[in-house]
């Protein structure tokens, strides 16, 4: 099965609501369409007679080796994919020897994550209650997080019958699941919400309290970039949110180019948002991300088939992506560089 068919399969056998948050978009839906389009708008210069006996697919990102790029963006709600949720998901990324985004929203439980074997990152929204940010990053830090994966982009307000906080109530309802109704209760109303006030000095603020590398996610500017690493990142997410920030958004594969100019030397560049293939990982590479987050592809495949699913999604695009790497005359990862891109 394709990822394509995971998506088929999964759209008959979830609930309604789930199906309709999991596909989402903001506005009109350009953003996630053009996100789609602009990276299978990429063309290639291919290089010949190189030695490609052996392609490796191999890498590393923050210092941590995977055996692959393509590694898995954070995503909530995962429970109502699949009964098992992020510890399916933990067990595939573990299995390929890839990695996992975990959101702040993860129903499952930090140790239960780890237990997968799946080397992970933890996913951070800033609540207006700072104490629960600082609660949940010790937590994550204290289980096995690897980095925080700072989101600064505020998603469009979805539609009152899509909003899982006014799912029907069952597993897969909107919750923190790392921290506890008595920490819940006493942040009083709102406390769980996004705050507004958000800023660059909370990049610092996340690293002196976790001791981990701080990504900053949402960025599609390079001057917003260069602020973030005056600030302490460690690196930067090429992101729109899936297509969920703003509909009329430059697409990842457009802004990508810029803040990696803008990152050079001085930390990583990642991207998510409408990769589809392999080709289209190949081209995020060139142009000089690190490794790419793969997002609602992988979330209908657990939806459809658990952790085989996913497994076999990734397992899939790697197998493809030695493929176009081979046909691209770069043998490695390294040799994926931007003279491959088409002016």
């Amino acid at each position: 099965m394709t990822m394509f068919d995971f998506e088929a399969e999964a759209r008959g056998l979830l609930p309604a609501h789930a199906a309709a948050y999991f596909a989402a978009a903001a506005g009109s839906g350009a953003s996630l369409g053009e996100g789609i389009a602009d990276w299978a708008a990429v063309r290639f210069r291919p290089r010949v007679l190189r030695d490609l006996s052996c392609v490796d697919l191999s890498t590393t990102v923050l210092g941590t080796r995977v055996e692959t790029p393509i590694l898995i963006a954070p995503m909530a709600q995962q429970l109502a994919a699949h009964p098992s949720g992020e510890i399916a998901m933990g067990r595939a990324v573990a299995s390929v020897g890839s990695l996992l985004g975990v959101s702040t929203n993860a129903a499952v439980a930090f140790a239960d994550i780890a237990a997968t074997g799946a080397r992970w990152w933890f996913q951070v929204y800033l609540t207006k209650d700072r104490s629960l940010t600082e609660l949940m990053v010790r937590r994550a830090v204290g289980s096995g997080a690897g980095a925080l994966i700072l989101t600064v982009d505020m998603i469009t307000p979805l539609p009152a019958d899509v909003n899982p906080r006014n799912w029907p109530e069952g597993p897969g309802k909107a919750r923190m699941t790392n921290l506890t109704a008595e920490e819940l209760a006493a942040a009083g109303p709102g406390g769980t919400d996004m705050d507004p006030t958000l800023s660059f000095s909370d990049i610092d603020w996340l690293g002196q309290i976790s001791g981990l590398p701080v990504l900053v996610k949402g960025v599609l500017r390079g001057d917003d970039a260069e602020l973030c690493l005056a600030a302490g990142a460690a690196g930067i997410v090429v992101s729109t949110h899936g297509g969920r920030r703003l509909s009329p958004s430059i697409s990842s594969a457009r802004a990508l180019p810029e803040v990696v100019r803008a990152v050079g030397d001085r930390g990583e560049v990642y991207v998510d948002s409408g990769l589809r293939n392999a080709e289209h990982v190949a081209a995020a590479l060139a142009m000089g991300a690190r490794g790419v987050f793969l997002g609602r592809p992988a979330l209908w495949a657990l939806s459809a088939k658990g952790e085989e699913g996913v497994a076999a999604t990734l397992s899939g695009l790697a197998t493809d992506l030695r493929q176009v790497m081979a046909q691209l005359g770069a043998p490695t990862i390294a040799d994926l560089t931007p003279d491959l891109i088409a002016p």
